[in-house]
């Protein structure tokens, strides 16, 4: 078709999904060894899991495999064959994997877990026991604005950013950390969009715009929005159409953004125009802190699909940025945007909060009888909840030992949001008939915007089509998307 077959992505995200499929197999049976000397329920869980995904990822692989590779793969001397009659051979010697499904489901109602959390080595218990004591000082503060403040002028809420905003803490440092603040219950400020603005600042703002912003943002006392999108720029946000306007003492910014979170309430924003016209589309940007309080700034609340109004529409009209608000080079804006946006798909990868996942599960299931088939589902997602915490932790210890960071982090990203739908739509589905009843002050109202809600979630954090593509493109090196006419 006249240019390299993995460029189409239909290919692409085929094998996207296979990398997907192998990183999740890789995760349950390299935790379904490590447990053959634990407990026998808990090794029995572990090895549930495992039975449940790695043989089902082996044979989806396998077959398309030989799909991506066409007619070759059908032939008897290509070996894909032999891969495609190892994997069903081992599927249906395990059995079917609804019935451990099934076992993994009982034993989780029974309150038999697998915890996910890395085990320390003991010379790791002086460090532990130093930040112990220090956390206890926190808990004893009742005040949360206090707690917050010191929290934030400590390090306490991005313990590897370098000081003073941080605590330059290393990968080890920050398990410890956030184990110890997770046993104490304390919980810091709640920054929302400040959690994105603050690496960026940290990275390229200027002395005095780390001065100005930084430490009120990480104290929690400075909100925070984000005017990236526009109508005709989402997913390729290099497309962007807002002018930057050069005028004596700074810009003047005209254009429309769109679903940008919490602008009613934000007090400041970070904000990209095209300053300048140049031939490649990722060049001529720059990034500006834009006070949401300007004169020209107008924002429009945008009712979504659940009924509420989240997002925003946001119109600048002329409004002036003075010089001493562009963060990083005039024109290069690009490179601190993608700062931003990498941290924004971190932190959703992490867990937002706003989803349903295995907790939720276990709640709501566990008071109810279930018949042999509702049951093999629940344990298939609790299998799927399962594997993706396990992708975490294999992300944890690779930076503890000082690797960066492999496919494990864009497939995380992808499986947590689609499985905070999945579970959603599940649970929302088992009320019966009384689902549709939507009374918003009881369970099925809150199901009901749980299971509407999750829609948004494989689009702003980065859609599953965009990241299907990175991982195809970053990790397996397929070819890239051809530009736009070509």
């Amino acid at each position: 078709f006249g240019r390299p077959i993995g460029q189409f992505q239909g290919v692409k995200h085929k094998c996207a999904r296979m990398l997907i499929e192998l990183e999740k197999a890789r995760a349950v049976v390299w935790d379904a060894a490590r447990a053959s000397d634990d407990p026998a329920d808990e090794s029995g869980f572990a090895a549930g899991v495992a039975a449940v995904i790695a043989p089902d990822a082996a044979l989806r692989c396998a077959r398309d495999c030989i799909q991506v590779l066409g007619g070759i793969g059908f032939t008897w001397e290509h070996e894909s064959g032999l891969y495609l009659r190892r994997a069903s051979t081992l599927r249906v010697l395990l059995g079917p994997a609804k019935d451990w499904a099934g076992s993994v489901a009982t034993l989780a109602l029974d309150g038999v877990r697998r915890a996910v959390e890395v085990e320390l080595d003991e010379d790791t218990e002086p460090l532990r026991n130093r930040i112990r004591a220090e956390v206890a000082e926190l808990a004893a503060i009742e005040d949360n604005t206090a707690r917050f403040a010191r929290m934030g002028d400590e390090g306490w809420v991005f313990p590897h950013l370098p000081k003073p905003w941080g605590k330059a803490a290393s990968p080890m440092e920050q398990v410890l950390i956030l184990q110890e603040l997770r046993a104490a219950k304390v919980k810091g400020p709640q920054l929302a969009i400040g959690a994105w603005v603050v690496p960026s600042l940290v990275t390229y703002g200027t002395p005095e715009q780390q001065e100005r912003f930084l430490a009120p943002t990480l104290r929690g006392e400075m909100a925070w929005c984000q005017l990236f999108s526009e109508p005709g720029a989402g997913s390729d946000l290099a497309s962007l159409q807002m002018k930057a306007e050069r005028v004596e003492g700074g810009w003047k910014l005209t254009g429309q953004k769109i679903w940008t979170s919490v602008a009613r309430q934000a007090e400041w924003a970070i904000c990209i125009a095209r300053s300048s016209t140049e031939p490649k589309k990722h060049d001529g940007i720059t990034y500006f802190i834009v006070d949401m309080k300007s004169e020209g700034v107008d924002v429009r609340p945008l009712r979504e699909l659940t009924g509420e109004a989240m997002f925003n529409e946001v119109f600048l009209d002329g409004v002036f940025v003075p010089d001493d608000r562009v963060v990083g080079e005039v024109g290069q804006g690009w490179k601190v945007a993608r700062n931003t946006l990498s941290n924004e798909r971190v932190q959703l990868s992490s867990g937002s909060g706003l989803g349903a996942g295995v907790k939720e599960l276990l709640n709501f299931f566990g008071s109810r009888d279930l018949d042999p088939v509702r049951r093999a589902e629940l344990g298939e997602y609790l299998c799927e909840g399962q594997a993706i915490d396990l992708l975490g932790l294999r992300l944890t210890l690779k930076q503890i030992s000082g690797h960066e960071p492999g496919a494990e982090a864009s497939v995380r990203k992808l499986l947590g949001v689609q499985f905070n739908q999945q579970v959603a739509d599940f649970i929302w589905e088992s009320q019966g008939a009384v689902a549709a009843l939507e009374d918003m002050t009881g369970a099925t109202g809150l199901w009901a915007r749980y299971m509407l809600f999750s829609r948004s979630m494989t689009i702003y954090g980065g859609t599953t089509e965009v990241q299907l593509n990175v991982i195809a493109e970053r990790m397996l090196g397929l070819p890239r998307d051809p530009e736009p006419g070509r």
